[in-house]
């Protein structure tokens, strides 16, 4: 009696928290004013639904629209079988999902392995499943299958699946190809029935096991996944007939249905509330309340544009801008990625507008001659157009830089000291007020001296060196640290209890403001000074390290300590950085930051931008800044004189069109180069008409700033070996064995091997000083 009472218990106990786990999952409902969409142009949806409805497009459908983790239009329209009777649809209706399974089940298990150093992205099929070799096919990759180039035939005869599973994947391992692999873009069935055979041959588990378990077992996704039980079968939509019966629950897919259900082209099931919920594990970069499904480097690796044949652009088994991808409508960005499904389904999601598109019918009933596509296309362009605010700007908890803090802590960390603040026109509060402003007017707090750094204390001068000069607000001197002098002296020091840095830093190495910082704080260290630093964000996010780290004894004013060219840190955690491991022994605070998500971009946090130089005027340029800032120290203009600087380059010996063609080839995701001539007003070849490129981001989740700078490097190496001048190229670089890589004409996944190693190292030591999660 015992035993099966505490047998009850336990069962009720598991289902309880699958519960609620499914209920912390579900994404709540909110008004569409309040994400920042108007509910009026919503209303247009149900005129282009009757419309679809009048011409017998589909029997019914549900329309599910999501912004910032919360479900703002959820209808269900029409029918879920007219024959042999007529129900209604209703939003928990259960859905053939079709081909959106191979990226939401196949793929996103294949990306899972990936993660846990199973697979490998661009190994051959072959290595793991030695059978498919056959008839030459033994180079085919992973990559290529999820991208539709492995040359294999959409669909191999319906015959090959007669004699159960066994059978059918040897015919399919002994298959010729349909084109050259690599060739030519063919959207394929067979490649993701390979995936979902990878994926049991490794795991062990089949692609069903494997995502409930990794997938949407984690998520709370309930009504997710294959061979749906009798509870969801008898809410599922019906489909066409099999055998005189009409399909409820049983994939419609014939070769998936040969397959047992089980299959890594169809066979999931879904309803459009479970399915909000992957994708906003998705465009959450990979996880949602606290359950990580996949990195963010693994989510954006796989959401990437991948350029391929006939201009087509697909992510890892998503589509991204193809003759497939109609269907998400004129007005959703570069960075959106989606799928559709043969049964009338539809999924889209903008991580730049913060959007997910969710559009599920059964077309295919009563007689397969049902058609959504530009149905669900016109939908999908209502919902973009009613967004009228910028992307996740509604909504969100609005972010505090230190200074506000300190505002808000009544100045307490100063309270009793003399003060010297070391800082620029960037050092603003939210409301505009300038640090100088508050620290002055502050009680019990005394404002005694005023630094600042490069380019001024306006941030106006872009000279080799700048006076001091004199604050109008308070009639302090300003002592000019980019000077006779880099470092405070005594002098300026005397009489101070603490120094206060507050400048907007830029995410990049040889952004002179840290060496500024760190100069300050070792004078700091040796006059027994306090040292303040009043933190704020990194606008090009503070997750993504990347570029080689800097040779050890190469330190410079564009070199301050051994760090990756791109950091992920905010000044105030370098600060950190800096006094532990140069032993400063300096009496350190640093004011965070508040309310601020690591991986958040500068156009995420609700903060106004202020140029932090006068050549850095757009987070764009910000972004890009990393990888084109290394070369400028050599002879071609990044520019500088120009209304956008670091988004174009060239020189007067420079073909336009011939270096954007050999960039363009290269298919960097999440950019493309056009062909430009401009002519600089300052700096490097002022008032000469040079030719280059404009740099024109397309996906900015998938740019990599290092790598598109390593690109340029190897292409200018190739087409202008006797003019492109490379003596100075190591001054931001700062690590020889990259420079002797770019000059050897290597290529950049080669010379990023060189500093793997030491990246790997960086983060561990990095891992000890960040102050945010």
């Amino acid at each position: 009696m015992f035993r099966s009472s505490l047998l009850v218990l336990i069962a009720a106990s598991t289902v309880f928290g699958q519960d609620r786990t499914e209920q912390r999952m579900r994404l709540s409902r909110a008004e569409p004013d309040t994400v920042g969409m108007r509910a009026d142009h919503l209303q247009r949806i149900d005129t282009i639904v009757a419309e679809g409805l009048r011409r017998k497009l589909m029997p019914g459908c549900v329309v599910l629209l999501a912004r910032d983790q919360k479900v703002v239009f959820l209808k269900a329209y029409g029918s879920r079988q007219l024959k042999p009777t007529v129900e209604p649809m209703t939003v928990d209706t259960v859905f053939d999902m079709a081909s959106i399974t191979k990226p939401t089940a196949t793929a996103t298990s294949v990306m899972k392995l990936i993660e846990q150093g199973k697979i490998e992205l661009t190994a051959p099929v072959s290595k793991y499943i030695p059978q498919f070799a056959a008839n030459g096919k033994g180079e085919v990759t992973i990559l290529q299958l999820l991208t539709h180039q492995a040359g294999l035939i959409p669909d191999n005869s319906i015959k090959d699946y007669n004699d159960g599973p066994d059978e059918a994947f040897k015919r399919i391992y002994n298959l010729k190809f349909y084109t050259p692999p690599g060739k030519k873009f063919v959207y394929t069935d067979v490649g993701f029935i390979l995936l979902a055979d990878l994926v049991k041959r490794v795991s062990g588990l089949d692609v069903n096991e494997f995502s409930k378990q990794h997938i949407f077992g984690p998520l709370g996704m309930r009504e997710t996944g294959y061979l749906p039980a009798p509870p969801l079968r008898k809410r599922a939509a019906l489909t066409e007939q099999r055998n005189g019966e009409w399909m409820r629950g049983e994939v419609h897919d014939p070769r998936a249905f040969r397959l047992g259900g089980v299959a890594g082209h169809a066979g999931l099931f879904s309803t459009a509330q479970d399915i909000a919920v992957y994708a906003a594990m998705m465009k959450n970069g990979g996880q949602l309340n606290g359950v990580r499904i996949l990195k963010a480097s693994t989510v954006r690796q796989m959401t990437s544009a991948y350029r391929i044949a006939d201009g087509n652009q697909r992510g890892l088994g998503w589509d991204k801008q193809s003759g497939f991808s109609y269907n998400k409508g004129d007005l959703m960005s570069a960075s959106a990625f989606g799928h559709g499904g043969f049964t009338g389904t539809v999924l889209w999601m903008d991580p730049q507008s913060d959007l997910t598109f969710v559009f599920l019918s059964n077309r295919v009933h009563p007689n397969g001659k049902g058609s959504v596509n530009r149905l669900a296309a016109r939908i999908a362009t209502v919902a973009a157009a009613s967004i009228d605010v910028p992307w996740k700007s509604a909504g969100m908890v609005p972010v505090d830089n230190g200074v506000d803090v300190l505002r808000k802590n009544d100045f307490a960390a100063l309270r009793g000291q003399k003060v010297g603040l070391i800082t620029n026109h960037t050092g603003l509060a939210k409301d505009g007020r300038s640090t100088v402003e508050l620290l002055n007017d502050a009680p019990n707090v005394t404002l005694a001296a005023l630094f600042s750094p490069e380019h001024g204390f306006a941030g106006k001068l872009d000279i080799a060196k700048i006076g001091d000069s004199k604050d109008s607000t308070t009639g302090l001197k300003v002592h000019s640290l980019y000077g006779k002098t880099r470092r405070p002296t005594a002098e300026m020091l005397a009489g101070l209890d603490t120094l206060v840095f507050d400048i907007q830093d830029i995410g990049t190495r040889f952004y002179t403001y840290i060496s500024t910082m760190r100069n300050a704080m070792e004078a700091a260290a040796e006059h027994q000074l306090r040292f303040v630093v009043l933190d704020r964000v990194n606008p090009i996010n503070g997750v993504t390290v990347s570029g080689p780290v800097l040779d050890a004894g190469s330190e410079s004013f564009v070199g301050a300590h051994t760090l990756p060219v791109r950091h992920g840190m905010t000044v105030g955690e370098i600060a950190v950085m800096l006094n532990a491991e140069l032993g400063l022994k300096l009496n350190l605070q640093v004011i965070k930051v508040e309310n601020w998500n690591r991986e958040s971009m500068f156009d995420e946090t609700n903060l106004v931008w202020t140029n932090p130089s006068p050549n850095m005027r757009c987070l764009t340029q910000a972004l890009i800044y990393p990888g084109v800032g290394l070369l400028e120290t050599t002879n071609i203009s990044v520019g500088r004189g120009t209304d956008t600087p670091f988004e174009v380059i060239g020189a007067p010996w420079i073909d336009g069109a011939e270096l954007a063609q050999a960039l363009n080839g290269q298919g960097i995701a999440g950019v493309r180069f056009v062909p430009i001539r401009f002519t600089p007003d300052s700096s490097k070849y002022a008032n000469e008409a040079c030719e280059g490129v404009n740099i024109v981001l397309t996906n900015r989740p998938a740019f990599e700033p290092i790598q598109v700078g390593l690109t340029i490097a190897q292409e200018f190496r190739r087409l202008y070996p006797d003019k492109w001048e490379t003596k100075s190229l190591n001054r931001l670089l700062a690590s020889e064995r990259v420079l002797e890589s770019i000059l050897a004409g290597n290529s950049p996944p080669e010379s990023a091997r060189l500093w793997k190693a030491e990246l790997t190292e960086f983060k561990e030591r990095r891992s000890r000083y960040l102050l945010y999660p």
